[in-house]
């Protein structure tokens, strides 16, 4: 049991003692995106290769003669797109390799776990150069992981790693030597702003907490990550999801709380698996419960799973969610601060912003302060993912560019496309153009382009990207997801949805444009809660940066990026046409006509966009017009 200063020491030196004396580690990386790719049997097959090796040991204490190695499944390793991956590491030299396949594992295991040699071909190459260490590739190296510091390093299932790497000395040193106000201040003083969408002063929302007469408060997290194509919080929660742990338990100490709850989506089934574990071990160990360190201080964790609604990332219903309610927002004031769960003064703060808490108790928040920017200091984790060479999980300082995301650590975008917009704050923000590449990427500075940083989804999109589609889609999602508590909300993303799909299908007309402005200013002004006040952001961000292809689809029908299903000409070519037949005998309009080995043609009046032609074309010889 750890219950008290000197048993927390004391076991952190143990568990540095027993990780320094591997002689070699090898780190399986089992985040969502590797497992998904199989990298569990990649785990299976390792640790098979070990327990089966005379000349090396994976028990805690290893044999006389025998090395000890150490199969290990840690967090996201960041490059989610070449998954599995492993790493061998031996002290300070580290290899990391990519696409590790099951029967790579035998070759891996001989050549670079009982010897010293490199596999050269499982090596990352960026431009013809093959990078060994993993701080060495640039997807890694421009990087700042705080959150993210442990991710791909540790065992994301074992406390003891935890430990080692640190693991409580925040909790030990507000528990021993500050005093509630003076965490508070810290926080405050640091600047840490919240990670989930608004950027709102976490020391401030902590101050309103511990000001309440109310002597019930709660410590909430929110996990509920529902933006289309982000991860980051899912990543930290399943691959350091003690430190998630701690966060809370220090703003649960600042703010006299007993209670913490972990709202998580149901689609991370990894998430909740290893934030149980952890629970579980800190319970056994002693660090959650009565009496914490042997202080006055007691505090339980609990952990609810959404059911998939977007709209329970809002906090009032969040909130309503956890008590057993329909996720439904409801009216402000009075907010969560002063009146949050169960009626309860809460600290709501999502999965990243406590993350970022044990870091600034221990380095401080003048250390935090030199990181990122005046109004944002810090660093931001995103999930770079669209039309990008290195799809994965990254964390940079605050202010940071554009063009060093996607070019410097994204290797730029795929086929070196032309670079057209990148899509920030899922649904509820707006895109940015090549315009605003050298354009840091902070709180303030997205939001004089009418965008947000959000929970931190990045989507590239290339110049094949149809923006009046994306609008669509993301109009879609809202209107879908919406509680349909508000009419503005409800029926107002109903109405915008129809304007965007008569205008993909090449029905559109130029007063629909004004409409879709009177609507969106409707509904972000009328709208109950925050989502639904930002649902109209991608479709007025595109709009106003993206008027042309609005009035393209409109007067031109259409659809420069050949995206649109109705707006495709099809169109053979008959210079390359051999009269095979072949896609006349697959046109389900019977649309396509002309004499064998002779040229054919295709009756734009019968085509129905289908695309089957070219599908069983032989020759390239038909092609969408632009």
């Amino acid at each position: 049991m750890i219950n008290n200063k000197e048993a927390l020491m004391a076991a952190r030196d143990e568990a540095k003692k027993q990780v320094a004396s591997y002689k070699c580690r090898i780190l399986v990386c089992a985040g969502t995106g590797c497992i998904a790719t199989g990298s569990l049997k990649i785990y299976e097959e390792l640790l098979g290769l070990t327990k089966n090796c005379p000349n090396v040991t994976i028990e805690f204490a290893p044999d006389a003669g025998k090395d000890r190695v150490g199969v290990i499944k840690t967090g996201c390793q960041g490059f989610c797109e070449l998954g599995p991956l492993v790493r061998i590491q031996k002290g300070d030299e580290v290899i990391q390799y990519v696409k590790v396949q099951k029967e790579d594992c035998k070759e891996v295991f001989e050549q670079s776990v009982l010897n010293n040699n490199v596999v050269d071909r499982l090596l990352y190459t960026q431009g013809g150069k093959a990078y060994k260490h993993p701080t060495d590739i640039p997807f890694i190296a421009k990087q700042t992981r705080i959150v993210l510091e442990n991710c791909g390093s540790v065992d994301a299932e074992s406390i003891d790693e935890y430990l080692a790497a640190g693991g409580f000395t925040a909790l030990e040193k507000v528990l021993f030597n500050m005093t509630k106000d003076e965490v508070i201040d810290e926080v405050d003083k640091s600047g840490l702003r919240g990670r989930g969408g608004a950027g709102f002063p976490c020391g401030k929302k902590w101050k309103q907490v511990a000001r309440q007469k109310e002597p019930i408060r709660y410590v909430v997290c929110n996990g509920d990550e529902g933006d289309p194509g982000a991860f980051m919080d899912g990543s930290t929660m399943e691959g350091d999801p003690f430190k998630l742990i701690e966060g809370m338990m220090i703003a649960a100490y600042a703010v006299g709380a007993a209670d913490g709850y972990i709202y998580v989506r149901a689609e991370y089934p990894n998430s909740v698996a290893r934030l149980r574990n952890a629970i579980a071990q800190l319970e056994e160990r002693g660090l959650l419960g009565d009496n914490i360190l042997g202080k006055d201080f007691s505090f339980r964790m609990h952990i609810n799973r959404g059911a998939g609604a977007f709209v329970c990332g809002e906090g009032s219903a969040l909130t309503a969610s956890i008590e057993g309610k329909r996720g439904m927002p409801r009216t402000k004031p009075p907010r969560t601060v002063d009146k949050g769960l169960w009626e309860k003064p809460t600290v709501l703060n999502n999965v990243e912003t406590y993350a970022n808490v044990p870091k600034i108790i221990i380095e401080g928040a003048d250390w935090f302060r030199t990181i990122g920017t005046e109004g944002s200091p810090g660093t931001k984790t995103f999930s770079l993912t669209g039309s990008i060479e290195n799809t994965g999980l990254i964390e940079v300082p605050m202010g940071t560019t554009l063009r060093e995301i996607i070019y410097d650590i994204g290797g730029g975008l795929k086929n070196n496309a032309e670079f057209k917009a990148v899509q920030t704050g899922g649904p509820s923000g707006g895109c940015l153009t090549k315009d605003h590449l050298d354009e840091p990427l902070d709180f303030e500075t997205v939001k004089k382009f009418g965008t947000i940083i959000g929970s931190g989804g990045l989507v590239v999109m290339d110049v094949n990207t149809c923006m009046v589609e994306v609008a669509r889609f993301f109009m879609s999602f809202t209107q879908r997801e919406s509680c349909g508590k508000c009419a503005p909300c409800r029926e107002g993303t109903k109405r915008m949805l129809e304007i965007l799909q008569k205008i993909v299908d090449g029905n559109g007309e130029m007063e629909d444009l004004d409409k879709l402005e009177e609507l969106s200013k409707m509904i972000s002004q009328m709208a109950l809660c925050g989502l639904g006040k930002t649902a109209p952001q991608p479709v007025m961000s595109t709009l106003r940066m993206f008027r042309d292809e609005y009035v393209e689809h409109i007067q031109d029908k259409k659809c420069a990026a050949k995206v649109c299903t109705n707006l495709r000409n099809y169109v053979i070519d008959p210079e390359k046409c051999k009269g095979c037949g072949k896609c006349a005998k697959n046109c389900p309009a019977s649309a396509i006509s002309g004499e064998k080995k002779a040229p054919h043609t295709i009756d734009s009046k019968k085509c129905i966009k289908c695309g089957a032609c070219m599908d069983n074309c032989g020759f390239d010889a038909i092609y969408i017009e632009a």
